[in-house]
């Protein structure tokens, strides 16, 4: 059975840092995308960053570039996210995510192409 597991969350303040990690077991997923998502009170679920399966290239969304990285270790099939200069807006529940197929080229950025998913750990920054 295929676990997400997310952690690092909690309560910040504007301009601290923090690092979320996601260890995945029960299978290995050195040959999938994985991205994290984030989801504020009251919006969408949307993409926050993704990194591929092979040659470690990236999409940041824009309210996140240039303060989050996101990174890989397929060791330890766990994929992490620095998030550098927070502030209250980067309050949500973030989630990491895997996508549904192996080998995939395109860093897709969309909920329905993601087929394995953690259950969530809050980042709060007050200002």
């Amino acid at each position: 059975q295929v676990q997400l597991v997310e952690s690092g969350g909690g309560l910040v303040q504007a301009g601290d840092s923090l690092r979320l990690s996601c260890a995945a077991s029960g299978r290995a997923f050195s040959n999938y995308n994985m991205a994290w998502f984030r989801q504020a009170p009251g919006k969408e679920r949307d993409v926050v960053a993704v990194i591929s399966w092979s040659n470690g290239r990236t999409y940041y969304a824009d309210s996140v570039k240039g303060r989050f990285t996101i990174s890989r270790d397929n060791a330890k099939n766990t994929v992490y996210l620095q998030m550098n200069l927070l502030n209250p807006e980067d309050t949500a529940v973030y989630y990491c995510a895997v996508d549904a197929g192996s080998h995939r080229v395109a860093l897709s950025t969309t909920l329905t192409s993601y087929g394995y998913w953690g259950q969530g750990t809050q980042v709060t920054v007050s200002s």
